[in-house]
């Protein structure tokens, strides 16, 4: 959806936030993890991300929306985190533990901004 596209939009899909939490979805998803608890758990963080990110662009005032985006913010980090564990344990490969590592990061860094 482009901003000269006339569909309707709901609120989250304007932020960068929400297109970079979804990568993370579709990025932790990809991941092979072998131990099925961490798998588990860092696609429910990862979800939880995008979730409370949409949640944060639809809310009306500074403080609700700062409340939701600090949820986002912190479920990002428990993804890259599960992710980085499964890799110390070897459940899954160094490569794909860099890569969801590096847009967890990226998306952090934006999420952070929307937190006031």
């Amino acid at each position: 959806m482009s901003p000269t596209d006339p569909t309707p939009q709901l609120p989250h899909h304007k932020l960068v936030a929400y297109q970079l939490a979804l990568e993370l979805v579709q990025l932790v998803a990809r991941t092979r993890i072998a131990d099925a608890h961490l798998r588990q758990q860092a696609r429910k963080s990862a979800s939880s991300c995008a979730l409370n990110t949409a949640e944060g662009a639809a809310r009306q005032t500074l403080a609700d929306k700062s409340r939701a985006y600090g949820i986002a913010l912190t479920e990002c980090c428990e993804a890259g985190a599960a992710i980085e564990i499964a890799g110390a344990l070897g459940a899954c490969a160094p490569a794909q533990v860099q890569a969801v590592v590096a847009l967890a990061i990226r998306l952090k860094n934006v999420l952070s901004r929307l937190v006031r």
